[in-house]
């Protein structure tokens, strides 16, 4: 069909024409995505990849502090991760690491 063709046509047969060619498409692509999602589950079973989509973190065990505040009780620290204000402030201050030990 030549463009000048397809403006000599009448309102009523374009929105038909529209409606049709969306339709194939829409039908394409919806056979086109079942594929791809049929060849990724393939790969994902034979390679063990894909099975669990959303990947689960490890256990980690339990991390129970080991110092607390002493001016401050309810304030502990397990000695991981960045120190806290309060360990800084007392380190600071004179005080080891040792005398916050519980």
């Amino acid at each position: 069909m030549k463009h000048g063709t397809l403006d000599a046509m009448p309102l009523n047969e374009l929105w038909t024409l529209h409606e049709t060619v969306a339709s194939i498409l829409a039908s394409k692509i919806e056979a086109r995505k079942r594929e791809l999602e049929n060849r990724l589950e393939k790969l994902g079973r034979r390679l063990g990849v894909f099975s669990n989509v959303v990947s689960q973190r490890r256990p980690y065990p339990k991390v129970y502090p080991k110092y607390r505040n002493p001016t401050r009780p309810f304030e502990k620290w397990s000695g991981r991760g960045k120190q806290p204000r309060w360990v800084a402030e007392l380190l600071g201050a004179g005080r080891t690491i040792d005398d916050l030990r519980i």
